[in-house]
């Protein structure tokens, strides 16, 4: 399947505004129906997110990341972020859409990325598993 991922146009205004410190906050990733549809441009933080999945073996908010990496590639000039891949053991439930945010600023948690699906994915009684790139899961590069 081919799924695309995009990072929220403001994440750089949250960056530049010291909203996300992705070295040490609590990244965590939520799944949205595909009645959500991210905008790029206008989404900045949580608040913006609608119709996240619910069902069986998933909680509200979505799971944290494990093992956060942040590391530059200075062959490419490139920040990259990296974490373990993340499952929902067990689960049922269908979603179309995979959004990365902080969690840890008490209000006004910064959105970072997401991940659309091809289609919507379903799990019944299964693991729902979201298996980030070789590569990382987001690169930020200077030109």
């Amino acid at each position: 399947m081919a799924h695309t991922a995009k990072l929220f146009g403001r994440i750089y205004l949250s960056l530049a505004n010291k909203e996300i410190d992705l070295d040490a906050d609590s990244l965590k990733l939520m799944l949205c129906t595909s009645a959500y549809t991210p905008d790029q441009d206008a989404h900045q933080y949580k608040s913006s997110v609608t119709n996240e999945v619910t069902g069986t073996g998933y909680t509200a908010g979505g799971k944290a990341l494990e093992n956060v990496a942040v590391t530059y590639d200075p062959a490419t000039n490139a920040l990259i972020l990296d974490a373990d891949d993340v499952s929902w053991a067990a689960s049922t439930l269908t979603a179309r859409h995979a959004v990365l945010y902080d969690d840890t600023p008490a209000t006004n948690k910064p959105l970072l990325g997401f991940v659309t699906f091809e289609s919507d994915i379903s799990s019944t009684s299964a693991p729902f598993q979201v298996i980030w790139n070789a590569s990382g899961i987001l690169r930020i590069a200077a030109s």
